[in-house]
């Protein structure tokens, strides 16, 4: 089976209207599945999420039954049921039809980005995977590393709900903390040089990046402007970490995407209802290091961070 990964929303109207003409959510005559994926963009944390969840089926026996719609098309064959990998794409299907089941993964929070009526009891036909990382332990994190830290800078997509949520997290608990958070939004990719241009302007001390599609797929040019500066990038995702930040306490995309595979296994065999089926969050996170950076920044780790952290 020939899977296409990182596949760009192209939601026009009549795309829409065509994707999700359909009528049962039942199997085919033939016994066989119809799923449709619909990612957002290109970045290796939501490719992780998409093969995840075709592992996952592929683990529970129910692969080579399903077709997989991965094209950046969208046709008006009846879908079974839709994968929608981040917010924007999740609430674009969640529009569309309010028929065929959703589930969503990479989104930080369902009843926010206004997906589900509670994220325990969704209620519509909308459900899936939060990714939301442990904002309050990465803000311990930074402080655990740079101690006389006062000042973080946070760049952000200003369109993302998701980020905006992990933002105003962070800047509720870095209150607590005596931190000042400065904040610069952006609004494609073009934009973050000049964004971290102006955090550097504000001399802050460290810069926290929340799970942000815009950011992470360009996390280059954001430590191209911190780097020489000295100034260390800490993400909410080791792909961060992979695309120059200095760690990450780390959602895994990858078992993200599993887990919301497993949750499709339950819906197409009948065993669960998307409706009844509660958002489910990743409980456990791991502290990834990029050692390269490390020695490039001059920072040394804490041994007891050392002693637990995923080198890179």
């Amino acid at each position: 089976m020939n899977l296409k990964k990182g596949i760009a929303l192209a939601l026009t109207a009549a795309a829409l209207l065509a994707f999700t003409g359909c009528g049962s959510n039942g199997t085919t005559s033939n016994g066989e599945y119809k799923v449709g994926v619909v990612q957002l963009v290109e970045h290796p944390a939501l490719d992780a999420a998409n093969k995840g969840f075709v592992d996952a089926l592929k683990e529970k026996g129910l692969a080579e039954k399903i077709t997989f719609d991965q094209q950046n098309r969208f046709v008006s064959d009846r879908k079974n049921l839709i994968l929608a990998i981040a917010t924007p794409a999740a609430q674009s299907m969640a529009n569309a039809t309010h028929d065929i089941p959703i589930l969503g993964t990479a989104i930080t929070d369902y009843e926010a980005a206004k997906l589900v009526k509670s994220n325990q009891k969704p209620g519509g036909n909308v459900s899936g995977t939060s990714d939301m990382n442990p904002v309050e332990q990465q803000v311990d994190l930074i402080l655990q590393v740079m101690p006389n830290a006062k000042t973080i800078g946070t760049i952000y997509s200003s369109s993302e709900v998701n980020s905006q949520i992990q933002v105003e997290k962070m800047k509720a608990y870095a209150a607590t903390k005596g931190i000042k958070v400065e904040e610069v939004t952006v609004s494609n990719v073009n934009d973050i040089q000049q964004a971290a241009q102006n955090l550097v302007s504000q001399r802050v001390d460290a810069v926290y990046v929340p799970t942000d599609n815009v950011v992470a797929s360009a996390m280059s040019n954001l430590v191209a402007i911190t780097d020489p500066a000295k100034i260390p990038v800490f993400g909410g995702e080791d792909n961060h970490v992979k695309g120059g930040a200095v760690m990450s306490l780390s959602v895994d995309y990858y078992k993200l995407g599993y887990q919301t595979g497993l949750m499709a296994a339950k819906i197409l065999t009948g065993e669960a209802k998307v409706e009844d089926m509660p958002i489910e969050m990743q409980k456990e996170f791991k502290l990834v290091v990029g050692k390269d950076k490390l020695e490039k920044l001059g920072i040394t780790l804490p041994e007891d961070l050392m002693n637990k952290a995923t080198m890179i």
